[in-house]
């Protein structure tokens, strides 16, 4: 297998020293593990002759244009973590060029893969038009403004779609190098992720600050705090456009465009929020936490847990 990082001038640092090492520890630990799969090839590349991190290292590359279509492209992150200074290098000539490399890759059956806002550089070629993706958390409404042709769902670490492979936030790009692993051996995967001690993050929603999120909109800030005050009573669609003096359709459109989400599953999400904290700050019981948040049950909210979050009531309160 071939694999190209697709470096561009002011990469993560972490996004791509974390692809590396464990791309590496990999071909390290197959033959001493006695696991019998082919040694990755990997190359460093770049759409410019030097590229340096965004930290200010400089990072030897190969010209991208001499190096035939790999088996998988990895994308790292760029280092903009805001939309306004994201925009700016969005428009680079780099990364114009470094989509037009891309998909030159993709016709000749290569694969991409893509974490954080590498994510955005994938977007910005229009591969990802069509196709299911995720991204990092708190710059989601500004790729559902961006990208409205992409079906996005920023609550899942990782996203597979055809030919492509998205996946969340920053250290997310590690989900990436163990994802590839697996293709060649779900054995070998393991044991990297037990040298690294990389626990599995199915879900970005345990980490994602919604407040943050409602910022991208008046409307949507508005319906947070409304819909925190009442987190413990059963909240209907009626009673929040009554309260912010709008329509239900207008609440539904606001929070879809701002945050790919409905005002249905932005409660939900307040409610996890809310959950985990009371889990992890407080003693009470997973019944007592249950009706604090607006559940029935215990049942009814460890079930939930687990499906969104992807860990059980105890794991939550001794992480």
């Amino acid at each position: 297998m071939m694999i190209a990082i697709l470096t561009l001038e002011g990469v993560f640092d972490s996004g791509i020293s974390i692809v590396l090492d464990a791309l590496h520890t990999a071909n390290e630990l197959a033959p001493l593990a006695g696991i019998d799969t082919p040694r990755v090839n990997i190359e460093v590349v770049g759409v410019r002759p030097k590229v340096r991190s965004a930290l200010g290292f400089d990072i030897p590359v190969k010209s991208a244009a001499d190096i035939a279509a790999p088996d998988w492209v990895i994308v790292p992150a760029i280092g903009y973590k805001m939309p306004d200074v994201l925009q700016a290098a969005l428009a680079r000539e780099d990364v114009m060029e470094a989509g037009l490399q891309l998909r030159r890759w993709v016709e000749e059956g290569a694969r991409v893969a893509a974490a954080c806002v590498g994510t955005f550089i994938v977007a910005e070629s229009g591969l990802l038009d069509g196709e299911e993706a995720t991204t990092t958390w708190w710059l989601t409404p500004m790729f559902l403004q961006r990208y409205p042709k992409v079906r996005l769902d920023a609550n899942r670490i990782l996203v597979p779609s055809g030919r492509l492979l998205t996946a969340g936030a920053a250290f997310s790009h590690v989900d990436i190098a163990l994802w590839l692993i697996r293709q060649r051996s779900p054995e070998l995967a393991s044991l990297v992720a037990k040298y690294l001690v990389v626990d599995s993050r199915p879900s970005q929603t345990a980490y994602m600050i919604t407040d943050h999120l409602a910022h991208a909109d008046p409307v949507v800030e508005r319906f947070d705090r409304w819909a925190r005050e009442r987190l413990d009573t059963q909240i209907t669609l009626d009673e929040a456009a009554t309260a912010l003096a709008t329509s239900k359709r207008t609440l539904s459109r606001r929070l879809e465009k701002a945050l790919g989400k409905t005002p249905i599953e932005y409660i939900q999400d307040l409610r996890i929020e809310r959950a985990v904290h009371l889990l992890k700050t407080s003693k009470h019981s997973v019944d007592r936490i249950a009706s604090l948040v607006g559940y029935a049950d215990g049942v009814t909210l460890r079930s939930l847990l687990r499906r969104r979050l992807g860990k059980g009531v105890r794991e939550l309160r001794t992480a």
